[in-house]
């Protein structure tokens, strides 16, 4: 029996979106493949090459500043202020759309990384921070931040999670849903904060 896990797919055209990848290096070759994975979908769904930054961080602890450092960063590089604290300037900050490429402020980040249980406590520390932290990240910028951080307890659920999984069960590689979503969520914000609600099946 398939598995019923997953969004249906919905499509949407990224061509005018600007969207940021943050991961981490811990348990790289995982990494590297989710980080593939999500940057095939923005490509797919138009997302120019050019409009795509990929930072890295030591680990996931890192992730949450990292996410709001760059989506600051992008504001300002925007020529917009600085804002609050979190760089949080307008409840409707300008996109690609409004700006000149490439330095529009980001619509959508990604957040990658890789938590693989041990032998002590620290597995559950990290992954409930990290959870909590991007959660507010997008909350207080407005700015979806997509969560691609992987809590896996063995090797092998990480791996398969990448679709590198051993012997005939490959896996799916999770980095393609967290492209899509980004590409979607970035969407949708824009036209929610114009006041569009478009009706989807």
């Amino acid at each position: 029996m398939s598995s019923i896990k997953g969004p249906a797919t919905n499509e949407h055209d990224g061509s005018n979106l600007r969207i940021a990848i943050v991961h981490a290096r811990w348990n790289k070759p995982v990494v590297d493949a989710l980080v593939a994975g999500a940057l095939a979908k923005l490509r797919l769904s138009g997302v120019e090459a050019c409009n795509i930054v990929i930072q890295s961080v030591p680990g996931s602890f890192e992730l949450p500043l990292a996410c709001s450092r760059i989506i600051t960063g992008s504001r300002i590089q925007s020529g917009g202020s600085s804002g609050d604290l979190l760089g949080f300037t307008s409840a409707n900050p300008p996109s690609v759309a409004d700006s000149a490429l490439p330095s529009a402020p980001f619509d959508a980040v990604i957040a990658i990384g890789v938590l693989i249980k041990g032998a002590t406590m620290h597995f559950e520390y990290i992954s409930d921070s990290v959870s909590h932290a991007l959660m507010k990240v997008q909350l207080d910028t407005g700015v979806p931040v997509i969560f691609g951080v992987l809590t896996a307890l063995t090797e092998e659920q990480a791996l398969e999670r990448a679709g590198m999984g051993g012997g005939s069960n490959k896996g799916h590689n999770h980095g393609e849903d967290w492209g899509l979503a980004a590409v979607e969520m970035a969407t949708h914000c824009r036209n929610w904060s114009q006041g569009r609600f478009i009706e989807e099946t």
